[in-house]
């Protein structure tokens, strides 16, 4: 029950990751919130900021106060060039991925400063480190949301309120659903994920652990830090190990 008492938002919480860690918080004891466009318990527009705003005011007061936001919502944009995506994409896709956690940290920090602390936590990706993960548009929005998370530290200093982000690898969710579909149409369901040293892709479960982790007193001292969670896929620049003469166990 690691998260006894705690008062919790998490958006995208209709399915993927954000429904799976909705699940993981209650089983640890706290009373969640999730916000989704469908499927979750409140409908939320994550990148509205007067959404958001709304949101974190209908919980605190209908329980009293918040202690960790996870905003996990988030839009793919696709797999478009940076010449195929257009004005109306780039706005759509950094309103979402970027506006939406900066509104988060704007209105939920006050009310977690009241209650002496807190946990806010971003979903970014293994795309925001380097290219070759996401489209263009989409790359740079989880990009900025690792140093979003830098700037939300620094900007709280001294409140005891924590803000730190996610980057998964690939996760089977609806995001990603069309890649699965693929490869298993394909018959080539066994090379997802196979660039990584685990060779696998991972499960929402896993990314639900991590953001149990910073959300929890057990990460009391982690703060604008980007937690990479990717089977070990962002640990090395790709190479050959055959054209070094070498080969794997």
């Amino acid at each position: 029950m690691r998260l006894e008492g705690k008062i919790a938002i998490i958006t995208g919480a209709g399915s993927g990751i954000g429904k799976a860690t909705a699940d993981l918080f209650r089983q640890e004891g706290a009373t969640v919130v999730g916000a989704d466009l469908h499927g979750a318990d409140t409908r939320c527009d994550a990148g509205s900021e007067a959404d958001v705003a709304a949101l974190i005011d209908e919980v605190v007061t209908r329980h009293g106060g918040l202690d960790i936001f996870f905003a996990n919502a988030g839009i793919s944009g696709g797999l478009d060039s940076i010449f195929e995506q257009d004005e109306k994409a780039w706005a759509e896709i950094l309103r979402v991925n970027t506006i939406g956690p900066a509104m988060a940290i704007k209105h939920a920090a006050p009310h977690m400063k009241e209650r002496g602390g807190g946990s806010i936590i971003a979903t970014a990706s293994v795309a925001g480190l380097r290219s070759g993960a996401g489209g263009p548009a989409y790359t740079a929005s989880k990009a900025a949301v690792i140093n979003l998370v830098k700037v939300g530290a620094q900007q709280l200093t001294g409140s005891n309120v924590r803000v730190n982000a996610i980057c998964p690898g690939l996760i089977e969710t609806g995001m990603t659903q069309f890649v699965y579909e693929r490869a298993r149409a394909k018959g080539k369901e066994d090379r997802l994920g196979h660039l990584n040293p685990l060779q696998r892709g991972g499960e929402p479960i896993e990314i639900a652990r991590a953001a149990l982790f910073l959300a929890s007193d057990e990460a009391s001292y982690v703060n604008g830090h980007a937690l990479v969670v990717d089977g070990g896929l962002s640990s090395s620049h790709p190479f050959n190990l055959q054209a070094y003469g070498r080969t794997a166990i």
